[in-house]
């Protein structure tokens, strides 16, 4: 017999509409038989992926899951049953259920959950298979799966309607799973050097740690606004201050900016303090923790990136030990040694010839950062740590002796900033000036002053790091944008 889908319909000649309302006469069916269309809880003794990935013959098993395709021979029936973890092969034989039992697995479409229970067996074409002995209705879907060959196309019904790009693309599954497992894994590596993980607020009094626009609120019974924090660093710096001398803090934060491939408005940062260290032991941290990853995850040091084709674009090489390279030196390289020597005038004729787009507003220091990210960073993508970065950019850095940059890294992989690490600034006469000068005559308004006593009281010579974790998965798992690394990315409502 032919190959359908459990519908009574194909889905090709029919409308949602009619697929919806053959399902719902389905979902009467079952309650006529005294079916609980919504199941309740039933106990399994493991799961598809783990079934598939430990499968031996002859053993009886309990499981439950998603049917995600089935092939009805008539008296045959073979399916999958799986989650985001994986899938197994199921076969009932009809002629053996009861006359009950039949009329519910007519019931039945893809989309259904339903537990199984029976005997593991091999099929002649090798595929691991479970006999149904019996089997539970656990849920009735009433609307259509995704095409099961052709998945979910359409990129923003993806990110708008994840569940349905999991349930049709096992890619996507398969990303944010190894996310789960990689945010689990950092944690660990961190716990095992002896870092201790802490939690900061999300709301805060005054913005700090990070020069971006915040979201702001109000707390009505205080009757005081707030913002949603930027960043942790300055919180965690206080814990320095307290006793703490490793710690770390893996959560979100918020920036009231652009969207982009690139950037989404809330997103998942790891930001982390070792006392006694500095950045060049960051730097080697990092470079460690993200290595230990992609052998763990990626099969390897070597990530390829591919098309919707799947054809390799680009394959990004992390062995070891990484580039380390001056951010001055760098600069040269793409727009001229002579760069440093021209006026500020002169460099902005100097980008114009580049192409790189600036804005009469921006100081010199930040005409230079443009060109750095547009001529330098855009086009990295083997790691590399760029160091004795200009002291303008990062105020809560330490000073190089004798020099204006600061001793800092800013790790480049894959054409964007992954990590940013620095020796941490724990003089505090000197981060008031910073911090003041940074915030341009708005002191009260943007400078944490308690943050300012708080190092009075003496703060330990540190390393600290940040690192973008949905950047760093990007990398890793080759995602092309931040909203396939992101369960739910923020968009524009629809109208």
């Amino acid at each position: 017999m032919p190959v359908m889908s459990a519908d009574a319909t194909p889905q090709t000649h029919s409308t949602e509409a009619e697929l919806i309302a053959i399902r719902r006469e389905k979902l009467a069916k079952l309650r006529e038989l005294g079916i609980d269309p919504y199941g309740a809880r039933y106990s399994v003794d493991t799961t598809p992926g783990e079934l598939r990935a430990n499968f031996s013959e002859g053993r009886r098993v309990k499981i439950a899951g998603r049917i995600t395709a089935l092939r009805d021979m008539g008296k045959s029936v073979f399916f999958q049953l799986g989650d985001v973890l994986g899938s197994i092969q199921g076969y009932l034989g009809t002629k053996n259920l009861g006359e009950n039992e039949a009329a519910a697995w007519k019931c039945l479409d893809r989309g259904d959950w339903i537990g199984i229970e029976g005997e593991t067996f091999v099929t002649k074409t090798g595929e691991p298979t479970v006999k149904v002995e019996s089997f539970t209705v656990l849920s009735k879907s009433l609307r259509p799966m995704p095409d099961k060959f052709h998945g979910l196309a359409d990129r923003e019904t993806k990110y708008r309607k994840r569940h349905l790009d999991l349930m049709g693309n096992p890619g996507s599954a398969n990303i944010f799973v190894t996310r789960s497992l990689m945010l689990a894994e950092i944690r660990k590596f961190l716990q095992d050097r002896g870092f201790l993980e802490v939690e900061t607020p999300m709301l805060q009094d005054v913005a700090g740690g990070a020069a971006a626009r915040p979201f702001e609120t109000h707390h009505n019974a205080l009757g005081m606004p707030l913002t949603l924090r930027i960043a942790p660093e300055l919180f965690l710096k206080r814990l320095l201050v307290g006793g703490y001398t490793k710690i770390f803090e893996l959560n979100r934060n918020f920036r009231n900016e652009g969207i982009s491939r690139r950037h989404n408005p809330e997103f998942t940062m790891l930001e982390a303090y070792w006392a006694f260290s500095d950045f060049e032991e960051m730097a080697n941290l990092v470079e460690e923790m993200t290595c230990h990853l992609a052998e763990k995850f990626c099969g390897g040091l070597k990530i390829e990136h591919k098309d919707e084709d799947g054809n390799v674009t680009r394959t990004i090489d992390l062995t070891r030990p990484w580039r380390r390279a001056n951010y001055h030196d760098l600069i040269k390289l793409a727009a001229g040694d002579d760069f440093f020597e021209l006026s500020p005038a002169g460099r902005r004729l100097r980008c114009e010839e580049l192409g790189v787009q600036i804005s009469p507003e921006m100081e010199d220091y930040e005409v230079v950062q443009q060109v750095f990210e547009k001529k330098v960073e855009e086009h990295t993508f083997d790691p590399c740590f760029v160091t004795r970065v200009a002291s303008e950019l990062i105020p809560l850095a330490k000073l190089t002796p004798g020099g204006k940059t600061v001793e800092v890294y800013e790790l480049i992989i894959n054409g964007q900033e992954i990590s940013p690490g620095y020796s941490e600034l724990n003089d505090p006469d000197v981060q008031r000036q910073r911090l003041e000068h940074q915030a341009g005559g708005e002191e009260e308004q943007k400078v944490d002053y308690d943050f300012i006593e708080t190092l009075e009281h003496g703060m330990p010579p540190a390393g600290g790091i940040g690192i973008g974790i949905d950047r760093l998965v990007m990398m890793l798992t080759g995602a092309p944008t931040i909203r396939d690394v992101v369960l739910f990315p923020l968009l524009k409502r629809r109208e």
